[in-house]
């Protein structure tokens, strides 16, 4: 997990689960926890440089070099050793040892290892936003989605279980009164028992539905989401050096197409007074993924600020067809509209969500009431009854189900 533009308040040390898996599909997204880092962290000393065709033709091998940071080429790859990242300890296996009993079939050692991590007699997590190695999580007890991730392959691999990372798509926060939003990007684990089906270990629940765009990634890919968050972390702290380091590893892992890490490596740049390697860096992150709403949104900032409103007003119109798009930007306007009594505006929101997530029981349950506000109770009852058969967990249907009882008449006899 990366900074955030808005800080999310303190984080609570947190449960983890052993849910079942449904697989879903989607757009291969660039992720951890990032958000619009840009001109938020950034100094104003980019007043030299006044954009648009006047550039340097800046190619990705001299953005990847730092040597406009003054970064000499002395420093290692990168910051943390690749083989470190995953590797375990002597006190990680004695610990698989005293808890778990590596000749049980792969449910047991999986239930064995996830129930001696969250005890808190045994072990006990708490959530921070650092992201560290497998066996620096282990031994501070600490970290982000990551972090946890990265200690429960290692442990789950350790004992012969079949363990993956997996991405998730954790829809945006969004933040309308100043146009801003913050991108979730969540990391857990998959794990296939194979005939005793497959599991998604979070320790993090609070950022995971069943609803939401998964897919398992490689090992690289997940050095990835490592590298571009120590870098972040890195360049927060002052350190140049490193923070290229880990950018330079983060891209590289990832064949280059890593988005995030171009525009985390845009964002060091334009901290530092080099406007032009940023906007390179940002169009190089528009170059490998077209979608990516933080490189627009930092573009059309950064165009801005030199003046160049065309080319920001261009920029911030692509962001916002993205954002228009999006199921839950559209929920968001849609629970805004619900509140100032605009029910008819919040329905068409509404559909169009349901539409794109037809098992989001949130936008089936706000669809349901704004029928009902309007009196038209066959449809509430409809949408309701929907969130409550699409809700991920037995609690939140028994809540629709009791919503139902208490606020619609009862259903008359079937005709």
């Amino acid at each position: 997990m990366t900074m955030s533009a808005r800080p999310r308040g303190p984080f609570e040390p947190t449960t983890g689960a052993v849910q079942p898996h449904r697989r879903r599909t989607g757009s291969v997204g660039a992720w951890v926890r990032r958000a619009l880092l840009g001109f938020l962290l950034l100094s104003a000393a980019c007043s030299s440089w006044q954009g648009g065709d006047r550039r340097p033709k800046l190619t990705p091998d001299e953005l990847l070099s730092g040597t406009a940071l003054a970064v000499t080429g002395n420093r290692p790859p990168s910051v943390v050793p690749e083989a470190s990242v995953l590797a375990l300890s002597p006190e990680m296996r004695a610990f698989i040892d005293a808890h778990g009993d590596r000749k049980g079939s792969d449910a047991l050692k999986l239930h064995q290892l996830v129930t001696a991590i969250m005890d808190p007699h045994s072990f006990g997590v708490t959530y921070d936003e650092t992201t560290r190695t497998a066996s620096d999580t282990f031994r501070t007890r600490r970290g982000n989605c990551l972090s946890f991730s990265n200690m429960f392959v290692a442990m789950a691999r350790d004992v012969g279980l079949n363990a993956e990372f997996q991405e998730v798509d954790v829809p945006p926060d969004w933040t309308l009164d100043n146009d801003t939003f913050v991108l979730n990007r969540h990391v857990d684990v998959f794990v296939n028992l194979g005939a005793d089906g497959t599991r998604v270990v979070d320790f993090n629940i609070g950022d995971f539905k069943a609803s939401y765009e998964m897919r398992t990634i490689s090992d690289a890919m997940a050095l990835a989401h490592f590298y571009n968050n120590v870098g972040v972390e890195r360049m927060l702290a002052g350190d140049r050096a490193a923070a290229v380091a880990c950018f330079r590893t983060a891209i590289a892992n990832a064949d280059r197409v890593f988005s995030p890490a171009w525009t985390n490596l845009g964002t060091l740049y334009l901290r530092n007074g080099h406007p032009a390697h940023a906007e390179a860096a940002y169009l190089q992150a528009l170059d490998v993924n077209d979608s990516d709403l933080v490189a627009m949104s930092d573009l059309a900032r950064l165009y801005e600020r030199q003046g160049d409103l065309e080319r920001a007003a261009a920029y911030r119109k692509r962001v916002a067809r993205h954002r228009w798009l999006n199921p839950y930007y559209r929920f968001e306007l849609a629970r805004r509209a619900y509140a100032a009594k605009h029910y008819d505006e919040a329905i068409a929101h509404l559909k169009y969500a349901t539409r794109e997530r037809p098992k989001e029981d949130r936008f089936c349950h706000l669809l349901g009431l704004c029928y009902l506000a309007k009196g038209d109770v066959r449809a509430a009852r409809r949408w309701l009854s929907k969130a409550q058969e699409v809700a991920p967990t037995d609690a939140l249907k028994r809540t629709y189900a009791a919503e139902i009882d208490t606020m619609l008449p009862p259903a008359g006899p079937p005709r």
